[in-house]
């Protein structure tokens, strides 16, 4: 499952404080980014690749295991 407070929490880091920021930053479209800032939706692998150059945060570090693959 897909955590954006971790994403967040690095694009702040860097001075990104709005979804338009990372939008900039990981050359994706602005609703792409919305959709990521919110928790809309996960990073597809391309993205996850771009955060990952951009921010210095893997893939892993962006999902959480869910509930129901916990048990």
């Amino acid at each position: 499952m897909y955590d954006r407070t971790a994403l967040r929490t690095v694009a702040a880091a860097k001075g990104d404080e709005c979804y338009v920021d990372l939008a900039d930053r990981l050359k994706v479209a602005p609703v792409t980014a919305w959709r990521l800032w919110n928790g809309k939706t996960a990073p597809s692998a391309r993205v996850a690749a771009a955060v990952e150059v951009a921010y210095g945060l893997s893939a892993s570090a962006l999902l959480k295991p869910s509930q129901q693959a916990a048990a």
